[in-house]
């Protein structure tokens, strides 16, 4: 069964691609003709997540999913959150955004520096929608480290691998522990509880 995924990332097809598995066919906006930007103008992640795959359904009228993914620091209230890709301005400049998010952070101590990325996936199949969410729990690092993933990924310790930054694991650790594959994996395990494609 073909569903369209709202993204233009290739490592996030890819990933959506291994956890859905067999039996599903990921097309993007861009193979069925959408080269804008789709609008993200939401105060909350499910409120983009949702006006993704709204835009998608309403053009095409496919089976479809988007999400949106935010970090949560809690010594700065929960900023940066649904602004997160454009922390320190327009576009989605994450060096940028990273060099903020250091210079918020100084002189907060380590045990202090709590935070989260969170992940809500919205997929719209046969007209209805059905919302995942997934979390990874972790710290602000103190200086970046590692060079694998992408975003907030070299100052983002897991507190699944203490010891490292998401960037220094790998996309396949990464994968198996982050906000997106979780709510990924929920997803995958409600299609093949509730449609044909397995």
């Amino acid at each position: 069964m073909n569903i369209i995924f709202a993204t233009a990332n290739k490592g996030k097809l890819r990933e959506a691609a291994e956890i859905l598995g067999e039996g599903w066919t990921l097309l993007t906006p861009a193979d069925m003709g959408i080269l804008e930007d789709i609008p993200e103008t939401g105060n909350t992640l499910k409120e983009n997540s949702i006006q993704k795959a709204d835009y998608l359904f309403e053009r095409l009228g496919c089976d479809c999913f988007a999400d949106d993914t935010g970090l949560e620091v809690d010594a700065l209230g929960g900023a940066p959150g649904v602004h997160s890709a454009r922390y320190a301005g327009p576009g989605h400049d994450f060096d940028a955004n990273i060099e903020k998010l250091l210079r918020e952070m100084e002189g907060v101590p380590y045990e202090k520096r709590t935070a989260r990325f969170r992940n809500v996936v919205t997929l719209i199949i046969g007209g209805e929608k059905h919302f995942f969410e997934g979390c990874m729990e972790g710290h602000i690092a103190l200086q970046r480290s590692g060079t694998a993933g992408f975003g907030y990924d070299p100052v983002f310790v897991p507190d699944d691998f203490p010891g490292a930054t998401v960037a220094d694991l790998g996309e396949e650790v990464k994968n198996s522990i982050s906000h997106r594959g979780k709510s990924l994996r929920a997803m995958a395990a409600w299609l093949s509880a509730n449609t044909a494609a397995k």
